[in-house]
């Protein structure tokens, strides 16, 4: 592969990334009050099926810095839809869990989610 289309299909992951974004983030906001970045922390927390995660297991699972991570967290438990708490073995680490509205929330979401995506990238 020559470096000139490497750097052309670069750019059309850049494109199609922020055509998805965009998309994803007006419509989860109109129709369900969610960002895109809120809804892929409940997502994949209703995903991994386990009760509680550290705040750096849903920044990595989600790409996001920990601070961003930590601010995203402190929407949706504002919002009521995780709950956060301190880890007991380790003082210094913060867990994280989903609520039964944030499950409710990321239900109704879910559709929509999908149709932006598979209307992007079918």
């Amino acid at each position: 592969m020559s470096e000139e289309s490497v750097v052309h299909a670069w750019r059309e992951v850049l494109a199609k990334h922020a055509t998805a974004a965009c998309a994803l983030e007006r419509e989860l906001s109109e129709r369900h009050r969610l960002g895109m970045s809120e809804f892929e922390v409940l997502e994949r927390m209703v995903e991994g099926g386990q009760e509680k995660y550290r705040v750096q297991e849903v920044a990595d699972a989600v790409h996001l810095s920990q601070s961003a991570c930590s601010r995203l967290i402190s929407r949706l438990e504002k919002a009521g839809l995780v709950t956060r708490g301190i880890c007991e073995a380790d003082r210094r680490g913060i867990f994280v869990g989903i609520t039964a509205e944030g499950r409710e929330r990321h239900a109704e979401a879910q559709p929509t989610h999908r149709a932006v995506i598979k209307e992007i990238f079918a």
